[in-house]
């Protein structure tokens, strides 16, 4: 595994975390609803500044554990 691959199957578990929490407060738990709007608030403030800064926090530590993804020599070994 590699950074970029590792952000973003991070970024879809997140994204799907913070829809069962919409779902449950659509259920009527108010709890859950709060909850699930701060995560997709989270996430959304993350890519904003992702792409306006082009630094993301989660990715710089990615590179660190992981390592950078390298695209062309994954697609050279298949």
């Amino acid at each position: 595994m590699c950074a970029e691959r590792v952000q973003r199957i991070l970024t879809a578990i997140m994204l799907g975390i913070a829809l069962m929490f919409l779902m449950q407060g659509a259920a009527g738990n108010a709890l859950y609803l709060q909850i699930g709007v701060a995560l997709q608030a989270f996430i959304i403030i993350m890519m904003l500044i992702w792409a306006f800064t082009n630094f993301c926090p989660s990715l710089w530590f990615f590179k660190k554990v992981f390592g950078p993804c390298n695209w062309d020599k994954e697609k050279s070994d298949q």
